[in-house]
């Protein structure tokens, strides 16, 4: 028996509504729009279909609660207590919160549930870090004294999308808040329902009116209506480049910054001392986890010749035993997104330009309304393969073989995207030598991924986009520097 209902319908489900000013409001004209779960493909309620209007009056309010507002008034400290009281509420409703996320996104649910423990902990560092950005003083010419400060931007809009929707909150969000901002955030409508809850907790923990705001409704509506906003003072995306390009493009007509993260078609570079005892489960979860939907999914794996028919053999029969499934207990790979996603997946696995290794299965007892996808290895891909350079979005591995350390590094750098790498070797001078080489944001050595790495700060270059989230950095990224001259004489 499954331990989640697969239709959802006896889940606690958050009110259908957008939080705009602490309050639950539907959308201006009325407008709702059906959740399908991924599971089955079934609606099992509704949320707001918002426009101009409704983005409109949330900005608002933030902008109200920024500018004099109860929520200004607090000092740093009381803001992180809030955030504190926040991470707290989340973990305890975890439980109801993962399994609402398993029947929004699909996400198998133990996945589901490490999400909840991630975004707790992000208001949780954050709202211990609330008090702790401090400025500084510069020494300067005889009868001055100047000073530097971090400042918040106002109110900072903030667009997330549909692959991890707690955490994204909570990476997006959280910062921002810490350092004073106001916020509007619109999650992507293919799943948005953790998000909702949260803000009904954020209301139970005593933020106040405006602080936090969200409007849910559609990319080219309501999304649209935030980045282009003139009230906002800065913009955080995640999503396509696509997307980020438009973003970027509002933003800059509005002159304010703004941070972009837009995916990867991130390396694993196996060199011939690699531990494959070691590296081998960790290639397969860096790809499966989240039904390959991660922007960091380790995508290629590139691997010295004289290990090729090694890892070869032990990727296929791990990527054999793989079923997509309903979400249980022992569920590894759930279902995409939608059946958008999964046409889109599929296509690139039927149009393939190298030779299929392994395919895994769906399992028996799927629902057949499900978005299912098998994942799949293809390879020898050549470097330049439609498959080894785009980002599938999906459970689809590119195996790359390599000769040399300078063609490990020129293959692992020749695609549009600089996200995360990974560098598999026992050479302590190639690990240091790789990874200065290595153009993207984080390199991992010896493993992948951390869990969630809240503290450790994540962001790409070139077509992965701009910007850091996560760790300290993410504070600087939601605040301004004011320098102050006091010429006391």
């Amino acid at each position: 028996m499954k331990d989640f209902p697969v239709s959802a319908r006896s889940l606690v489900l958050p009110q259908p509504l957008n939080l705009i000013g602490n309050a639950h409001l539907p959308a201006a004209s009325g407008a709702e729009m059906d959740v399908l779960s991924p599971l089955d493909g079934l609606p099992f309620t509704t949320i707001a279909d918002s426009g101009a209007d409704d983005v409109d009056a949330a900005v608002t309010a933030a902008r109200a609660a920024f500018d004099g507002g109860d929520w200004s008034r607090l000092s740093a400290a009381e803001r992180g207590r809030l955030m504190l009281k926040l991470s707290a509420l989340i973990l305890e409703h975890a439980e109801n919160l993962a399994q609402l996320e398993t029947a929004d996104n699909g996400k198998p649910i133990v996945q589901a549930r490490a999400d909840m423990q991630v975004t707790a902990r992000y208001f949780e560092f954050y709202g211990g870090a609330a008090d702790k950005v401090h400025g500084e003083i510069i020494p300067f010419q005889p009868g001055y004294n100047v000073e530097v400060q971090r400042e918040p931007h106002g109110v900072t809009g903030h667009i997330i999308p549909w692959n991890y929707p707690a955490q994204m909150f909570g990476r997006s969000v959280a910062p921002a808040l810490a350092m004073g901002n106001a916020t509007v955030l619109k999650p992507a409508e293919d799943a948005c329902l953790t998000a909702l809850r949260i803000g009904e907790l954020s209301v139970q923990a005593g933020f106040p009116p405006g602080a936090l705001n969200i409007v849910t409704g559609r990319g080219d509506v309501a999304g649209k209506a935030l980045s282009e906003h003139r009230g906002i003072d800065f913009i955080s995306f995640t999503g396509s480049p696509e997307v980020g390009v438009m973003i970027q493009t509002a933003a800059a007509r509005n002159f304010i910054g703004c941070t972009l993260e837009l995916g990867g078609k991130s390396p694993q570079i196996l060199f011939e001392d690699a531990d494959l005892d070691a590296a081998i489960p960790v290639v397969v979860k860096a790809l499966i986890q989240n039904g390959g939907q991660t922007c960091s999914a380790g995508t290629r794996a590139l691997v010295h010749r004289s290990l090729w028919d090694g890892v070869v053999a032990r990727l296929k029969t791990a990527f054999e035993g793989i079923e997509a499934s309903a979400s249980d207990e022992s569920a590894v790979l759930g279902p995409l997104i939608s059946e958008k996603q999964k046409r889109r997946v599929e296509g690139y696995i039927d149009s393939a330009d190298a030779p299929l290794i392994a395919r895994g299965g769906i399992a028996d007892d799927a629902p057949k309304g499900g978005f299912y996808v098998a994942p799949a290895i293809f390879g020898p891909c050549a470097p330049e393969a439609r498959i080894a350079q785009e980002e599938v979005f999906g459970p689809v591995l590119a195996m790359i073989p390599f000769d040399t350390e300078a063609e490990a590094i020129a293959i692992a750098n020749g695609t549009d995207y600089g996200l995360v790498a990974a560098i598999w070797t026992r050479d302590g001078a190639r690990q240091q030598r790789v990874a200065k080489a290595l153009r993207c944001g984080q390199v991992f050595i010896n493993g992948y991924g951390a869990g969630g790495g809240v503290e450790l700060p994540f962001g790409g270059i070139r077509k992965s986009g701009h910007g850091r989230e996560k760790g300290f950095a993410a504070l600087l990224e939601f605040s301004h520097i004011k320098t102050v001259v006091n010429n006391h004489g």
